[in-house]
């Protein structure tokens, strides 16, 4: 058997950066995962006013800046730079967090973060008092924030686009100058489970906050138990609030456990992958589900998820709560019997890369076919006949999901293997194990 730790969650270790930085005091941060995306995170929080020391043991001091995010001068010199690259969680999560503070921020970075939406997030901040100057395509960074605070009041936020845009405003609520009411809107609600990450990190932080459903009327609901949303049904009541400072730590990553957990049904040997919680909020837990279904012999407790190797067979997969994992079950999708179709994920399109397109092209380059369609794909499953130079397309998971290809085949090629860096610095010296026992 192939036992695999997982990496620490990407997604709560930008919230619990974001939280500690914001806080009153000092916290120390627990198994926070080092990535470029996360590096990213943290050299902007601390050119905005917090403090970040590494501790021997492994962990992260943090000093908060106290609710306050600084910006330069609105009066003299340029906009403090801050620096995403290809980082669409830094993006939004943060642009949503300095418009809390004071001055001018620059958000800029590569030029796919540049090609990446941002307009249903800033139309809300201008409503709350924060001007926005674009810099070149209106609704897309490069932009400058200019800032004296956000006022509270009541906004929708359209999550059609992505749900890191309601993460955003629920991380900078409290901070605003007075209550503020977010209700759902747009046409759709996409990657809902992401917004429960975040609600588990204002609840850590001490942050109070109140969830409201509408069925026939408006009544309080228990956000834990809210497994979707729907537009105009569902509102958040935000107080002005500090967050607390304490120590924390972030649990395993069921997104980048994933490539693994795919490698136990489609290699010869069972994996197990250690340090999972069995009751994660993190959407991508639907991969236990998703394997089921397929006919992967799977079995789980509280920390850890062992799959074994299996027949697999193809499945109808909506993802819309779970896009990250599309890579993945498109990769599983070559080695099932019959076809599986993945819907729902339109939203892909403007991820680090086209998520459809690219998972189409490197299955066809392996001899599957491989259908894109408007919002998914459409895959007759068998097995990888050959393993060509994989195209990583600039995007980490693209890249990791195309290893599941090679499994029977030895190590693959890619053109840019180090492109994981983004999230899973260690990928590669982790997947040799798998590797090496097929």
């Amino acid at each position: 058997m192939i036992i695999i730790a997982a990496p620490p969650s990407k997604s709560l270790s930008h919230r619990m950066l974001i939280g500690a930085a914001l806080a009153r005091g000092e916290s120390v941060l627990r198994h926070v995962l080092e990535s470029d995306d996360i590096t990213r995170t943290r050299r902007i929080l601390c050119a905005a006013g917090a403090h970040m020391e590494d501790l021997p043991d492994g962990g992260l001091r943090v000093r908060g800046a106290m609710g306050l995010m600084r910006g330069a001068d609105c009066a003299g010199m340029d906009a403090l730079s801050c620096d995403v690259h290809e980082s669409g969680t830094t993006c939004r999560l943060l642009t949503a967090v300095l418009a809390t503070g004071q001055g001018r921020f620059r958000i800029h970075g590569a030029p796919r973060a540049h090609e990446r939406p941002i307009g249903a997030l800033t139309r809300v901040l201008q409503k709350l008092g924060t001007i926005i100057h674009w810099e070149e395509r209106p609704g897309c960074p490069p932009l400058v924030l200019e800032t004296r605070g956000m006022q509270g009041g009541a906004v929708e936020a359209d999550l059609s686009e992505s749900s890191q845009y309601l993460s955003g405003l629920l991380l900078a609520a409290p901070l605003c100058r007075g209550p503020l009411t977010i209700t759902l809107g747009g046409a759709k609600t996409v990657s809902w489970p992401y917004v429960g990450l975040t609600l588990q990190a204002l609840e850590d932080f001490g942050i109070p906050f109140e969830v409201w459903e509408k069925t026939d009327s408006w009544s309080k609901a228990d956000w834990r138990s809210l497994s979707e949303a729907s537009p105009g049904r569902l509102r958040f009541h935000m107080q002005p609030a500090a967050y607390m400072a304490g120590e924390f730590q972030v649990e395993g990553d069921w997104s980048g456990a994933s490539y693994f957990l795919a490698a136990g049904a489609v290699g010869k040997q069972p994996v197990r992958v250690e340090g999972l919680r069995n009751n994660s909020l993190q959407g991508d837990r639907a991969l236990l589900d998703i394997l089921r279904r397929m006919g992967a012999r799977v079995e789980a407790n509280e920390t850890c998820i062992t799959v074994h190797p299996s027949r697999l067979h193809g499945i109808d997969a909506d993802m819309g709560q779970c896009p990250d994992l599309v890579p993945t079950v498109a990769a599983l999708a070559a080695f099932a019997k019959g076809v599986t179709t993945i819907r729902n994920a339109a939203h892909l399109r403007i991820k680090e890369s086209d998520r459809i397109a690219a998972p189409a092209e490197n299955l066809r380059a392996a001899g599957i076919t491989a259908e894109e369609r408007g919002d998914g794909l459409r895959i007759e499953g068998g097995m990888p006949q050959h393993v060509p130079i994989f195209r990583a397309f600039g995007d980490h998971r693209i890249a990791m999901s195309a290893a599941i290809l090679g499994i029977r085949h030895g190590p693959i090629r890619l053109d840019v293997p180090a492109v994981v860096a983004k999230s899973f610095p260690t990928f590669w010296e982790l997947w040799e194990k798998v590797i090496v026992a097929q």
